[in-house]
């Protein structure tokens, strides 16, 4: 759950739904298909208070290494307080890591030309500073995922205006935040039961639509791009929502209760899709020779990729480097023994193939 707590930026929620992103085994009652931030971190909290798991983590470990003895049968794990500075050592016949795929020491951001010209602020939002103001600020979110598509609304209620500035338009879908059947379903049947058919039903759902977008991904674009058209009611230049690739060919994205095309529609929010050229000292000078005016310029540009935590991995003296490995069912590495990981999925909930 470690996005959840140390992802702090405005409107900061699931793009899964919640009924397959949640435990199998805790049913998520909350009403919001699309959580927030705060709501998930209750749920994995509640989660392990219940099940007693919190007397059994050790908090504030930064796992440097771990090392495996096939003399010993065993692995040898430093660690570090990162409170003192202190090392600590575990030793543990298998090893599991739950770590994910990201390095959330510092988010991914690219070199752009002319930053240090730039005469506003520039924040990244895996490292968003609690007192920032952008009431009645001019802001440019730089990219086209889930963290633009959730910043661009939120904060446009109280920007002056903000521009999401992409190099090419993902694929959105609208999804309402609240799911009336489920509700439904929860005020009928046993928690338990509304839940695994709430689960079913959308697990049928996202499968069909991965499905159907490989096997006939121009249907498919169209019946996407008209779900934007009818959204945008006809008011926005639609090259700015029509991908060059085929759906699914890259990660959809959700757009809750169709938020960002309201605020596009109401003229508080706009796109740009454009390459950048140079960040100037009052924003960002595009390609095409169009200045984008900024006091905020907030790259959404992704994160870097890290897996087991960016621990050093050995095995009989040997490093052990993961790229270079076969892995089994996204569990099993090879040449790697008495230890596994755990990857979900990426076209539909991480939680189901965790589970």
């Amino acid at each position: 759950g470690g996005t959840w707590d140390l992802f702090r930026y405005p409107g900061i929620r699931s793009d899964s739904d919640m009924y397959t992103f949640g435990y199998n085994f805790r049913p998520w009652t909350g009403g919001k298909v699309l959580a927030d931030g705060p709501s998930i971190k209750q749920y994995v909290h509640d989660t392990a208070r219940e099940n007693n798991v919190e007397q059994h983590i050790q908090y504030g470990l930064a796992v440097v290494s771990a090392e495996w003895s096939g003399t010993d049968k065993c692995w040898t794990l430093t660690a570090r307080k990162e409170a003192t500075g202190e090392t600590v050592t575990f030793t543990a016949s298998f090893l599991v890591g739950c770590t994910g795929y990201y390095n959330y020491d510092a988010g991914y951001k690219p070199d752009f030309p002319g930053e240090a010209d730039f005469g506003g602020q520039i924040v990244h939002p895996q490292h968003w500073p609690e007192d920032l103001d952008y009431t009645g600020k001019r802001v440019v979110v730089i990219g086209s995922g889930a963290t633009a598509i959730t910043l661009v609304p939120t904060m446009a209620e109280e920007t002056a205006h903000i521009t999401m500035l992409q190099r090419s338009p993902t694929y959105l879908m609208p999804l309402p935040s609240r799911d009336a059947v489920a509700l439904g379903l929860q005020k009928v049947l046993p928690a338990n039961v509304a839940y695994r058919l709430t689960r079913a039903r959308n697990v049928s759902i996202a499968r069909l639509l991965f499905n159907r977008s490989r096997k006939n991904p121009k249907a498919m674009r169209r019946l996407f791009l008209a779900m934007v058209r009818r959204q945008l009611d006809g008011k926005v230049d639609m090259r700015h929502f029509s991908p060059s690739y085929n759906p699914w060919d890259q990660r959809l994205c959700v757009v809750k209760d169709g938020d960002l095309f309201e605020s596009i529609k109401a003229g508080k929010a706009s796109v740009e899709t454009d390459h950048i050229e140079r960040f100037t000292k009052n924003g960002i000078l595009l390609k095409s020779g169009k200045e984008l005016e900024a006091d905020i310029i907030i790259p959404a540009t992704g994160l870097d990729i890290q897996m087991l935590g960016g621990m050093d991995l050995v095995v009989d003296g040997h490093p052990a480097t993961l790229r270079d490995k076969v892995i089994y069912k996204n569990v099993m590495v090879e040449g790697v023994p008495n230890a596994g990981m755990i990857f979900g999925y990426t076209n539909i909930s991480w939680t189901l193939k965790a589970d």
